[in-house]
């Protein structure tokens, strides 16, 4: 007797975006893997988008649909490490991963998979056979684990938040999704993209399509965050619209206060044009380790809000 195959899950593209080698400075492979999916992908969406990118917009992407007013914002880059001198490594952005941590990347000597070391001063070494070329970039290996409930796998922040994005693309009539780079590490690519999508459209509202955290008020299974503040502050009334929208179509919604932490969001703030921004996404377990945990009520509530809010705001 033949056995039933298993069903295909429908997290499939969420785990190949995880597989993507491309932390801060390196996200050229997501934005390829991107153009190569929207271009197979996009006859079967609702509107067609206009795809820019180019040198003066380095590694990042823009989606252009129909009349835009609202811009989702999802950085493609992720957490790691550099490889420094002899075994030493250095941060990119705020790994946090335990000694024993499988680690991958690629030199010109061929494909690398080591583990992560630590001394008793706390400064990060590869364990390895060979040495490998300074400046190799190493990230955490992709182990893709689906129950139930949950998602758990390295770099759910913030592939995740891709992953929110072309799910809304699929329906989407008027906005603009933009692909930014180097958000663990400081961002920079925001301002000039923001610049040219006010500019170009006067798009003056942003959400940001990115991941929060699981804390003492935020819970898994419990709706998408949105974020009254974090270490920027939002403005109040554009965050109201979106707590609005949530409650007039019933979508499970979590409200997040917090002191720390940053985003796209923040770059915004800090720029010279009067965009609106707000942070909606799900809230994981294990930020910046090799087990980001979330619920998948938590993805579905995410999508569900981003489809409306593209519409009504």
């Amino acid at each position: 007797m033949k056995k039933n195959k298993k069903p295909e899950s429908s997290f499939q593209l969420l785990k190949q975006l995880c597989e993507i080698h491309a932390p801060s400075g390196h996200e050229e492979p997501v934005k390829e893997f991107l153009l190569n999916y929207i271009k197979r992908e996009k006859k079967h969406w609702f509107s067609q988008p206009e795809i820019i990118e180019g040198k003066e917009f380095q590694d990042c992407l823009i989606l252009k649909f129909g009349k835009p007013r609202t811009a989702i914002f999802a950085h493609m880059d992720t957490v790691g490490f550099s490889v420094r001198y002899f075994n030493q490594l250095v941060s990119i952005g705020s790994p946090n991963a335990e000694a024993g941590t499988k680690l991958v990347g690629h030199d010109p000597l061929g494909p690398i998979e080591c583990e992560l070391e630590y001394d008793k001063e706390d400064h990060a070494f590869y364990k390895f056979g060979r040495s490998i070329e300074r400046g190799t970039t190493l990230t955490y290996k992709i182990d893709f684990r689906e129950t139930k409930d949950f998602i758990q796998t390295p770099y759910l922040d913030n592939r995740l938040g891709i992953y929110n994005a072309l799910k809304v693309a699929e329906t989407l009539k008027d906005g603009v999704i933009v692909f930014s780079c180097w958000e663990e590490h400081g961002g920079g690519s925001v301002g000039y993209l923001s610049e040219y999508i006010y500019k170009k459209w006067n798009v003056r509202q942003a959400l940001i399509s990115d991941i929060t955290w699981v804390s003492d008020g935020v819970e898994h299974g419990k709706g998408v965050a949105i974020s009254l503040r974090d270490r920027n502050i939002p403005r109040r009334s554009f965050v109201n619209q979106i707590i609005a929208i949530a409650e007039k179509n019933k979508i499970h919604y979590q409200l997040e206060v917090e002191g720390s932490g940053s985003s796209d969001g923040g770059e915004l703030q800090r720029g010279p044009l009067s965009i609106d921004w707000c942070f909606v996404g799900a809230p994981e377990h294990g930020a910046h380790t090799p087990h980001e945990k979330v619920h998948k009520k938590d993805i579905e509530a995410m999508i569900d809000i981003y489809k409306v809010l593209m519409t009504k705001l």
